[in-house]
């Protein structure tokens, strides 16, 4: 009886590569010195961003008689509120006015997009594109070319002048961009089978809008309070045309009390850190989902 032969395992050649394991998430990690020259760019960008902030901070505290052109940049030697109080006293009465303007705004316009945008985008029906397109018409018109016959349409329709008067204005010029940003936001990322479940369970759109698509569409309403209070807040076309300093925002009070005949300096500088403070705690509070909310509907998962 012959001895049975054991064949040996074939060796792996001394020319094979070793396998090597790719970086995680597949992209190649970047040298030290790639990383330097990112976060010095970035040092550099926020330098430069924030250098206007810095001038107005340190003018807003020093006094009238450190105020320069040439000292600009030199922190105060005598530092004092003075200006902030002046701003302040100037300005309270129109920085609430402008917050029972801008939460309005955001919240009214928002609802109103997100109800267009659910029609437009999931609910259709004969004609909902040529609906859609006239919709989006209203952003392009500029808004210097209507500001007198708005002005015109608001007096016959008997809006009293000032904020409810700007609350209409800015309601409806903010539906064109409140609906586009929620017509792209459902038809690409609520699910259509939600939709038709609830169509079979018998609910009717506005049962299906209230109870299920509404519970989906803070990231929506994110990105358009933001906005909507944001251009609200910053206004100062509509409020000059539709207000005057006693009744109207903060735009119009920091405009008077930056355009004097001896203007003060410190006072207006203060007056701009006031005015841009619940806009710049808005993008803190809320900014975290800004971004998200604003891609979400902007391509198809």
């Amino acid at each position: 009886m012959s001895a049975s032969t054991v064949t040996p395992a074939p060796q792996a050649s001394v020319n094979s590569k070793p396998l090597t394991r790719r970086p995680r998430g597949g992209a190649n990690r970047r040298s030290p010195a790639g990383r330097a020259a990112t976060y010095t760019l970035l040092v550099v960008f926020l330098v430069i961003v924030l250098m206007p902030a810095y001038v107005l901070l340190a003018t807003s505290l020093k006094s009238g008689r450190e105020i320069g052109v040439n000292g600009q940049w030199n922190l105060p030697t005598e530092w004092t509120f003075a200006s902030w109080e002046k701003a302040w006293t100037a300005l309270r009465p129109s920085f609430i006015r402008t917050f029972e303007l801008a939460i309005p705004v955001a919240l009214i316009s928002s609802a109103l997009g997100a109800a267009n945008g659910f029609v437009l985008s999931r609910w259709r029906f004969p004609g909902a594109d040529v609906v859609f397109t006239l919709i989006l018409f209203g952003m392009f018109i500029p808004y210097q070319a209507v500001m007198i016959p708005l002005r015109q349409i608001v007096q016959e329709i008997g809006l009293p002048p000032g904020i409810p008067t700007l609350v209409f204005v800015h309601c409806v010029y903010g539906i064109p961009i409140c609906t586009l940003i929620f017509r792209n936001y459902y038809a690409t990322t609520v699910p259509v089978e939600l939709i038709e479940a609830s169509r079979v369970d018998g609910a009717g759109m506005l049962r299906t809008f209230a109870s299920v698509i509404l519970p989906l569409s803070a990231p929506g309403f994110v990105v358009t309070i933001i906005w909507q209070f944001t251009s609200a807040w910053n206004d100062y076309l509509f409020a000059i045309f539709m207000s005057n300093t006693r009744n109207g925002p903060i735009t119009i009070a920091l405009n008077a009390l930056a355009g004097a005949q001896s203007p003060d300096y410190a006072a207006s500088m203060a007056g701009a850190l006031i005015t841009s403070l619940p806009t710049l705690l808005v993008y803190i509070v809320l900014g975290r989902w800004f971004i998200g909310g604003l891609m979400a509907g902007s391509v198809k998962s």
